[in-house]
């Protein structure tokens, strides 16, 4: 990514922040040589927070996430892949103050804040790891809900099924490159 000094952000917890309010993540991988993106919910997980008996060789933090056994992506486990996650962003017009006085010399822009997260991806296919992963995930995003979804509230014979139906995924994070571009538009300035 092409990323100016004065557009950098090198602050963990406003980037960590990011990666979890839009938690949507591209995750690229090769396909045959080619470029393959899916677009996963992906868990952030910080090291210094980590609770579980993974290796102490990996004290990195990770994104995980997961995907269908159906889905080839869980096979490209060993690559170096990125992971993309997009903030706010909107189209920013010229202020025309700033017009007048510049004498006309301004343009339009888009301003937004983009983390890419580079790493290798790890296959977990490991049902209690996965269970354990889902119940987590699960409780992350169904914690401001008003009457919050439980694993639990689902038949445990359905459950079974949809564990034997999916691979967990994992990215020991190697490097993170944040862009913040420009101020965050808000939202009532008719940013798209």
């Amino acid at each position: 990514m092409y990323l100016p000094t004065r557009h950098r952000q090198s602050d963990p917890q406003a980037i960590h922040a990011l990666i979890r309010a839009h938690a949507l993540g591209m995750l690229v991988t090769q396909d045959d040589g080619r470029p393959d993106a899916d677009h996963l919910p992906f868990t952030f997980v910080p090291a210094a927070t980590r609770t579980d008996t993974e290796p102490a060789d990996r004290p990195q933090d990770l994104l995980r996430a997961h995907v269908a056994r159906a889905n080839p992506l869980w096979r490209r486990a060993g690559q170096a892949v990125l992971v993309v996650f997009r903030g706010p962003d909107g189209y920013v017009t010229p202020d025309r103050h700033k017009k007048i006085a510049r004498g006309g010399r301004v343009v339009p822009t888009w301003d937004y804040h983009a983390v890419h997260v580079h790493g290798t991806l790890r296959a977990l296919d490991d049902p209690a790891w996965l269970r354990g992963f889902l119940h987590a995930q699960t409780a992350q995003h169904e914690a401001s809900q008003p009457h919050p979804w439980l694993v639990a509230d689902a038949p445990p014979e359905y459950i079974e099924d949809m564990l034997r139906a999916l691979v967990g995924i994992e990215i020991a994070i190697e490097r993170i490159e944040a862009k913040w571009k420009g101020a965050p538009p808000a939202p009532a300035d008719g940013c798209a």
